[in-house]
Order: C-alpha cells, then sequence, then structure tokens
C-alpha cells in the first residue's frame, strides 16, 4: 500500500515538470502571436494614419512680400549704375552671351537685359531680352530683341520676405517642372544612392549603421533614405531613439506603398530644412536658393546647387555664412560625387570647385525689411486673419523701394555714428513715403535694420516738438485773419493754466524778437510767438487741422500742445506731413499694392483714396513758409549740405530737456520724416537741426531727389515783404522775400525800402528797373 501511495506521487510529479515546459511555451507562443498581431496593428494603423496625414497636409506657406518692381521706360531718370545695382539687388548675374533671364551686360551708356517674368495678378510681364540706352543719369532708348521700341519694362520684384509665425516654417515651393533636373540627381548620388530601388528603409545601409553603433555603444552612424529624412520632417523629432527609428521605418515604407518616387522626391524638395534666418526656419530648396544666393532656384550654377546639397547633411554644422571652410569642403564632396556618378564631367567639377560660396550679401537679404514687414503685417491684419498671412501662401506686392530702403537705412546708421561717441546709446528710425500716392517706400525701425525687435518706426511714440507748428499756422491762415506777411508779437507771455499754475514758454535762445511775421516766426521756430497766435486762433481749430491732416484721434486740448506737447509715432508725423506735401490733399499711407491667392488670382487691389484736408491756397502759402525753414531758419545747417539750386521744404522738431530730435521734410518725390532719441528716454543733447536733420540730409543727398515745386494756385499772388519785420519792400530791398497771400488782400506795393510809396519812390524804381 505504501508503495503504491509512493508510486502515484511519483507518476503525478513527473506528469507535473513535464507540463511546465509546455506552459511555458504555450506562454511565449501566445505572448509573441499577440506582439506579432500588435505589431501587425500598429503597422497598420501607422500606415493608414501617415498616409492620410501626407495626404491631406498643405505646407504651411507663409504671405511673400514682394517690393515694388522697378518700371524702366524712355525719359525715366535713372542712371546706368543705379540700373545695375537693381540687378544685383535682384540676383542677375553679369554673362555677356545672356544664355538665360537673370543675366545682363553692360556697355558704354547701354545695358542690355534678359528679365524673368513674374505674373502680377493676371497682367502676365514676360521674359524677354531688351536694351536700354542711356545719357544725361536717363533712359533715352528702351527696345526689344527685334529692335522695335518698348513703351515700359518691368523688372521682376524683389522678394524682401515673408509674414511667417513666431519661431515658424518658412519655405517657397517649386513647382516639379521648375526643380532643375540635376538636384534629384545630387540628392541621390550623396544622400541615398540606392533611392530608386529601395522602399522607404535600404537595409544595407541599415546594416552598417547597426554595426557602428552596436561596436560603437550607442547611435553614431545614420542610414536614413530620402524617404526616411523626408519622414522626420514631415512628423518627427531628430531624437537618436530606437523608438524613432522604428516609427520612421514604418512610415517610411507606408508612404512608399502608396506613393510614386516622383511624388516623394517633389515633396522632400520643398520640406527639407535647410537652415535658420533669425527666427525663420528655412525650409526646402525654393527659400533656401533665395536665402542663400537671391535668385530662383532654376537659375542656380552647379556650384551654388551643389552648397544647398551639402546643407542637407547639417545646416547648421555646415552654415556657409558661420563656417564657410567646413561648407566649401563638403560642397566640393558633392562635386566629387557627382564624377563619381557620372552626372557631370571632370572640367565641369573642376570649375564649380574653383568658385567662392557666393552667397549674397547682407543688403541684399530680406531680413534687412523687417521694420516694413512690420507695417504689411499690421496693414493686412484688419482684412485677413493670422492664419490666412502665415499659412495659405498669399503674395503680397508692397509699397517698398529697395533702393529708397538702403538709402535710409545707411542714413540713419552713418548719421548716428558720425554723431560721435555719445551717440553710442542714441537709436533712431525714418520714413519715407511718395506724397502723390501715399505709398510707403522705407521704413527703418532702429539702426539695426535686420532686427525684429522693437519697431521705432511704428511703436516709439514721442513728443514731436515744434514739428506741430505748422498745424499752428495753417490754422491762423485758415482763419481768414492772417497771412504769412502778418505781423506777431513774439514777447514774454503768460498762460493761465485750468490747474492755477502759470506756463511761462521762451523761446530756444532765451530772447524776444518783438514783432515779426508769420513768415519768420515759423522759419525761425519762435515760441512765443506761436503761442501767442496759437491762442489766439484756439486750441480747437488747431486740433482740429491736426485730424484733417491724418491724426487719428483729437488731441488733448492743453496750450502746452502749441509747442508739440504731442506724443506721435514717427509714422503718424509721416501721414500728416504727406498731406502737406501733396498740397493739402490727404493719402493714406499704405504698404501694400495688391493681395493674390495661392492659386494666381487677385484677391484685393489697394487703390489710391484721396481727400481734400485744407484749401490748396493756404497749404501752399504754409508749405512756401517751410521752404523759408530751410533758407533761412532752423533747417538752413542742413540745407547747405544739398546742391545750391535744390529746393527742399521742412521743419524741425525737439522735445523738452533735448530728449528727441525730429526733423520731416520733402522734395517733389519723397516725404522723410527722421527722429532721434534714446529707448530710456534720457537727454540726447541734440535739437533737430544739429541731429535728425542731418540724418534727412543724408537720405535726401543719397536719394537724389528733385526740387520742390508747387504750381501757384490762381488765388494766390506774390507780394515783397522785408522778412525781418513784415513790412512792405520793393524786390531790391535788403531781406526782401516774395510771399503767397490771398489775391484778394493785395498788399500796398511800395517801391522802396522803407515802405514809400509816392512818386518819388516810383521814379527811383523806375530808373532801377524795378519793374513795378
Amino acid at each position: 500500500m505504501h508503495r503504491g501511495r509512493m508510486a502515484r506521487r511519483s507518476k503525478e510529479d513527473s506528469a507535473r515538470r513535464s507540463a511546465r515546459p509546455h506552459r511555458l511555451r504555450n506562454f511565449l507562443f501566445g505572448a509573441a502571436a499577440g506582439a506579432f498581431v500588435l505589431a501587425v496593428l500598429y503597422a497598420g494603423f501607422t500606415a493608414m494614419t501617415v498616409g492620410a496625414q501626407f495626404e491631406s497636409r498643405r505646407w504651411d506657406v507663409p504671405a511673400q512680400v514682394y517690393a515694388a518692381p522697378l518700371e524702366l521706360y524712355a525719359g525715366r531718370a535713372l542712371p546706368q549704375d543705379d540700373l545695375v545695382a537693381e540687378l544685383k539687388r535682384l540676383g542677375y548675374r553679369e554673362d555677356p552671351r545672356l544664355p538665360a533671364p537673370g543675366t545682363y551686360r553692360v556697355g558704354l551708356g547701354r545695358a542690355e537685359v534678359s528679365t524673368r517674368g513674374f505674373d502680377f495678378a493676371g497682367d502676365m510681364e514676360p521674359a524677354r531680352l531688351v536694351s536700354i540706352a542711356f545719357a544725361g543719369g536717363r533712359i533715352t532708348g528702351l527696345r526689344d530683341k527685334q529692335g522695335k521700341d518698348a513703351a515700359i519694362v518691368r523688372l521682376n520684384p524683389l522678394l524682401i520676405g515673408s509674414l511667417f509665425a513666431a519661431h515658424g516654417e518658412d519655405r517657397l515651393i517649386v513647382p516639379p517642372q521648375q526643380i532643375p533636373p540635376q538636384l534629384p540627381a545630387m540628392l541621390k548620388a550623396v544622400e541615398d544612392q540606392r533611392f530608386d530601388t529601395h522602399h522607404g528603409v535600404d537595409p544595407l545601409a541599415v546594416l552598417r549603421a547597426m554595426f557602428v553603433n552596436v561596436t560603437s555603444g550607442g547611435i553614431r552612424q545614420g542610414a536614413s533614405t530620402l524617404t526616411q529624412q523626408l519622414v522626420r520632417s514631415y512628423f518627427l523629432s531628430n531624437d537618436r531613439t530606437w523608438e524613432r527609428k522604428v516609427r520612421e521605418a514604418l512610415m517610411s515604407i507606408s508612404l512608399e506603398m502608396r506613393y510614386s518616387k516622383d511624388d516623394l522626391m517633389y515633396a522632400y524638395v520643398n520640406e527639407i530644412y535647410l537652415g535658420q534666418d533669425g527666427a525663420r526656419a528655412v525650409h526646402g530648396f525654393g527659400l533656401a536658393s533665395q536665402f542663400y544666393f537671391g535668385k530662383p532656384l532654376g537659375e542656380l550654377e552647379l556650384h551654388e546647387l551643389a552648397l544647398l546639397v551639402a546643407e542637407v547633411r547639417g545646416p547648421t554644422y555646415y552654415d556657409p555664412r558661420r563656417h564657410p571652410d567646413r561648407a566649401r569642403e563638403r560642397r566640393n564632396f558633392v562635386l566629387q560625387r557627382m564624377l563619381d556618378e557620372g552626372l557631370a564631367t571632370n572640367k565641369d567639377v573642376q570649375a564649380a570647385a574653383e568658385h567662392d560660396l557666393g552667397l549674397v550679401d547682407s543688403t541684399r537679404r530680406s531680413a534687412t525689411q523687417s521694420a516694413f514687414l512690420g507695417l504689411v503685417r499690421r496693414q493686412l491684419s484688419s482684412e485677413y486673419k493670422r492664419d490666412d498671412l502665415e499659412r495659405t501662401g498669399l503674395t503680397v506686392l508692397s509699397t517698398l523701394d529697395p533702393s529708397v530702403q538702403t538709402a535710409a537705412e545707411r542714413g540713419l546708421d552713418t548719421g548716428i555714428t558720425a554723431l560721435g561717441k555719445k551717440a553710442e546709446a542714441f537709436e533712431g528710425a525714418v520714413v519715407v513715403t511718395n506724397p502723390q500716392t501715399g505709398e510707403v517706400q522705407a521704413i527703418v525701425g532702429g539702426r539695426k535694420a535686420d532686427y525684429e525687435g522693437f519697431n521705432r518706426a511704428l511703436d516709439a511714440r514721442r513728443p514731436i516738438g515744434s514739428l506741430i507748428k505748422p498745424a499752428v499756422y495753417l490754422a491762423a491762415l485758415e482763419s481768414g485773419r492772417y497771412t504769412l506777411a502778418s505781423v506777431i508779437d513774439d514777447a514774454p507771455i503768460e498762460v493761465k493754466l485750468q490747474n492755477g499754475t502759470t506756463w511761462l514758454p521762451a523761446n530756444f535762445d532765451d530772447r524776444a524778437h518783438g514783432e515779426v511775421p508769420l513768415v519768420r516766426a515759423l522759419a525761425e521756430s519762435l515760441n512765443m510767438a506761436t503761442v501767442r497766435l496759437g491762442l489766439d486762433v484756439g486750441l480747437e481749430p488747431i486740433a482740429d487741422v491736426l485730424q484733417r491732416l491724418g491724426l487719428s484721434q483729437k488731441p488733448k486740448l492743453y496750450p502746452s500742445m502749441l509747442l508739440g506737447a504731442l506724443a506721435l509715432t514717427p509714422l503718424e508725423v509721416a501721414q500728416m506731413y504727406n498731406t502737406l506735401a501733396n498740397g493739402g490733399f490727404r493719402v493714406p499711407l499704405r504698404a501694400v499694392r495688391s493681395v493674390i491667392g495661392d492659386d494666381g488670382k487677385l484677391l484685393q487691389r489697394y487703390d489710391i483714396e484721396i481727400s481734400q484736408a485744407s484749401d490748396p491756397a493756404y497749404v501752399y502759402a504754409l508749405n512756401q513758409a517751410l521752404v523759408q525753414v530751410m533758407e533761412r531758419g532752423t533747417g538752413r545747417t542742413v540745407r547747405m549740405q544739398l546742391p545750391a539750386d535744390m529746393v527742399v521744404a521742412g521743419k524741425t522738431g525737439t522735445s523738452d530737456d533735448l530728449r528727441d530730435s525730429w526733423f520731416a521734410g520733402f522734395t517733389n518725390d519723397h516725404l522723410i520724416v527722421t527722429w532721434i532719441g534714446t529707448d530710456d528716454n534720457k537727454p540726447t543733447g541734440l535739437t533737430g537741426s544739429s541731429g535728425a536733420a542731418r540724418i534727412w540730409g543724408g537720405v535726401v543727398h543719397a536719394l537724389e531727389a528733385s526740387s520742390y515745386t508747387a504750381p501757384a494756385p490762381d488765388t494766390v499772388a506774390d507780394e515783397w515783404i522785408d522778412y525781418l519785420t513784415g513790412q512792405p519792400v520793393a524786390e531790391h530791398c535788403e531781406n526782401a522775400l516774395a510771399i503767397p497771400v490771398p489775391a484778394d488782400q493785395p498788399i500796398e506795393h511800395p517801391f522802396g525800402c522803407n515802405g514809400e510809396t509816392g512818386f518819388g519812390a516810383r521814379i527811383k524804381s523806375w530808373f532801377r528797373g524795378d519793374g513795378r
């Protein structure tokens, strides 16, 4: 019995021992089967989701902003050197063969240009060959390839930037037909030799990378195909982990199963990251071509294409601006691979390797227009959603003139630098407009034009000082009680304020000048005379004038307003003075001409809007007084820097304690506002004349602007007065000045220098030949 129990126990133990391996095998098999099912499900889910995302994904394409095109026509004032400078800015290259659009050649008094085409919202400017003749700083002839006269030719506009999201991606989409055939071949030769045959993952490259990574104890080498790089850029991070690599491989295989190699290559060319421009991430070869070389992808030469392909491996490590030697070495490696693969001849490779990097210089890079782009965004934001501007591929044709922008940037920087060490902390701003159209041609928001921070031209609201005075004098003229010949007492004045205190305004020179004509009071910026005039005219009419000139809000009616205790931005000042420069007709300042959708169709055109702000006769008289500011008054120092026969009009402005230095002035072509100050509002020690006016003069000189001229309205007539006293005098007298006055308010004609009007004075005048 005992033996039977022992035998049974032995059999049970044996059965249990034999069952254990079976259960383990079953468990492992079940786990493996479950893992396989999960893997299949994961792979299927990944394939489905990645395909759907890839299919539905539209690239976030920020609105691309272009400058105004340079228009060429017979009779235009344009020196030959200026045309060549613009062609270089646009990335044209000098080539005597003129082999393709984007090339030019020059000779004595002549230039030939093979232009690029551009679609101005359905108004197509074709690519064509034009011959341009120059003489005396003007275009004297314009002929096409057949030798026929061409009425007008527009160069393609300069791409100045884009309205991308903060720290966002930026790209220019290149259609398949515009991708140079060499580019895909170069990418395959350097990055993925078996691109045409693998299915998203290259096993041989994987085995090679695994060996290196296992032996090194970490991930040291990649085996990514172009498809894997595309997947990583679309969906994944650059983290070097096994989990990410597995997901990357599954997604790549999925894409290869659903899309053609041509589709994947097209996506790669427009997606891959190729550099950083401040907060802007440069994606795709289209934008990279503009960023590095300032010209379209289709115009790149062999050495330039090779440099872009070199950047794929590491845009930061091989950054050609920061690490030119590394970039050149990598570029030459790409060229060697082309030779090895039979994609280029030895002669072509050798020639390409001898080229320098050929990068676009900083004056042609779009980042320098950040202040202007800020105005574009603000003007469009009232009509377009932020996503529309940052993602939907709009094309914005702006009003910026690149040559004017360059002159403004250089004028501000060199002008402040010339002020010496004391100016190290100074900042400034410049706004340039076209008085007739209201188009903003240039904006500089600070000394560092490419800095995308505080935009002083748009946001620095500072007291404008004597820049307000033209509004005071215009209100006086409009009252009908004053002309430029009217006399006002420049004597001490006490103004009782509502809080019970007394305001005692004084002149800058701390002197009283007695009775002076209005034209002198404005020209010499006499404070006491201006306050007395303003109080007589009334604060309300002056505030009304300010709003009609372009001020958006009614200012507070304090007496100190008469001397500029009113804070405005340089752009707001430009709006006011643009109305004066346009003869009293207000045109809202604008930075955008038109907006085009991603389908090439016109969405909106911004036409000129004009309204009369004041009687042209009064504005004409006021502007003649502003000419005297430059000839005899506070602007005469800067006037001496300009050509002797040049006529300009303007006004200086200085805030209390010399904290802000202002100048606003105009010629026939340009209205320019300049400001100098400090961001912490400390005194600069500069008046408007000693600071901002010099910046203004430098910009005017660089622009080679034409003189200010304005036809006299029929309702005014010139009369001669003594500039110092306002008394009528004959033309030949010392300090005699012709001023416009209402034709129905004539001044009695004097025939001498002391107001003589009798027969004897008339005889003396006749013998002198005065013509009176």
